[in-house]
C-alpha cells in the first residue's frame, strides 16, 4: 500500500508541470490564438488637503485648481504685486507667484 501511495505522489509531481501549462487554443484554420488577460488597476488616490497660511501650495493636492480673476467674486480684493488668486475647491488662496507660499486663505469664497 505504501509503494502504491508513493508511486501516485511521484506521478503527480512529475505530471503537474505538464498539466499546469496553458491549453493551446487554435482557430478554424489551425493557427494558434493568443489570449491576453486584462488586469483592472484602480486609479491612484489623490488626497485633498485643507490649506493654511504659510504652507507651500502644490497643485497636485488642490481640487478644481485654476487661477481665478478676483473681479468676478465680491469677497476678493485686488492681489498685491507678485501674488495671484488660485481656486482649490470652494476656497480661494492668495499665493505668491515665485515662491508658491500661501499668503491668505478665503474659505467658501467661490460658490
Amino acid at each position: 500500500m505504501k509503494k502504491f501511495f508513493l508511486a501516485a505522489v511521484a506521478a503527480t509531481l512529475v505530471a503537474s508541470p505538464a498539466l499546469a501549462a496553458a491549453p493551446q487554443q487554435h482557430d478554424r484554420h489551425g493557427q494558434q490564438r493568443v489570449v491576453v488577460k486584462q488586469v483592472y488597476k484602480p486609479a491612484p488616490v489623490v488626497k485633498y488637503k485643507s490649506w493654511k497660511k504659510g504652507q507651500r501650495f502644490d497643485s497636485r493636492y488642490a481640487r478644481n485648481y485654476h487661477q481665478i480673476d478676483y473681479r468676478r467674486y465680491h469677497r476678493l480684493k485686488a492681489p498685491p504685486r507678485g501674488y495671484r488668486y488660485v481656486q482649490s475647491g470652494n476656497d480661494a488662496l492668495l499665493v505668491g507667484v515665485t515662491s508658491g507660499i500661501i499668503a491668505a486663505v478665503i474659505a467658501n469664497a467661490i460658490n
